[in-house]
């Protein structure tokens, strides 16, 4: 019986983030009990550029130093995976996979560069804290809880996980470069084409829809895309999150 509510589980998972939330799971323990080298999957410049090897920048997007030391730490990073990516994908996201799966892509390209650069070797922590980010913007007027029974408002959960880190972590460098990738595709998403009438910079390539086409009819999650403040600012002079554009074509 535990099976089933398992498997009932783990289909129900939207599709995206089944795929990464697998990839996530299978990789550490692949290199937890040494059947494949975890330095053969993480993020190295002088392996990627010199080597070929170019499976690296994917690679150390799911694997993660997995020991006794950083278990606990890998089981949050699971949960907040599956918890805010899911949360996205069936609300601001909700039929439309392709463009979460640019959404994802995005952030990860920004990652890898900057992982490159500053000889960051595993991504999953700044990618999961990209997303969640994202979902905090949308939702940034929720109230959330924490440990220890403490609430606050969405807005401030990617603040309160860095300083935690910080104090009792790595130093919350990975999360701080979440946080600034995640803004940096809230921004270019939503803000800056809808508050202050920029250009669309981001747009999803077709070839996404392709593969993903976009579906109807999928069950609403949480959080809507944000709508235009300037809209709003012209009529009632009050601030509101209501729903805003759609991404991507039908």
């Amino acid at each position: 019986m535990a099976s089933n509510d398992i498997g009932d589980w783990y289909r129900n998972i939207p599709l995206v983030t089944k795929y990464w939330f697998t990839g996530s799971v299978i990789l550490p323990l692949l290199g937890r009990f040494g059947l494949i080298s975890v330095r053969s999957l993480m993020l190295d410049y002088d392996s990627l550029i010199y080597g070929f090897q170019i499976w690296r920048p994917v690679t150390a997007l799911f694997s993660y130093p997995l020991m006794p030391q950083t278990g606990f730490h890998y089981l949050l990073n699971l949960y907040f995976l599956y918890s805010y990516s899911t949360r996205l994908e069936t609300g601001v996201f909700d039929g439309k996979p392709a463009d979460y799966l640019f959404m994802l892509t995005f952030n990860w390209v920004c990652l890898v560069i900057i992982g490159l650069l500053a000889n960051i070797w595993f991504l999953m922590d700044p990618m999961i804290l990209s997303v969640l980010y994202v979902w905090c913007q949308v939702n940034r007027d929720q109230i959330v809880q924490f440990w220890f029974g403490t609430q606050f408002k969405a807005m401030y959960l990617p603040w309160v996980l860095f300083a935690f880190n910080m104090i009792l972590g790595s130093g919350g460098w990975h999360e701080l470069l979440g946080i600034l990738v995640g803004h940096l595709y809230f921004f270019l998403m939503f803000k800056y084409p809808q508050d202050f009438g920029g250009r669309q910079f981001l747009q999803t390539p077709s070839i996404f829809y392709r593969f993903l086409p976009n579906r109807r009819g999928g069950v609403a999650g949480f959080g809507v895309a944000p709508a235009s403040r300037r809209t709003q600012d012209q009529g009632d002079q009050r601030h509101a999150w209501g729903r805003g554009q759609q991404l991507g074509g039908d």
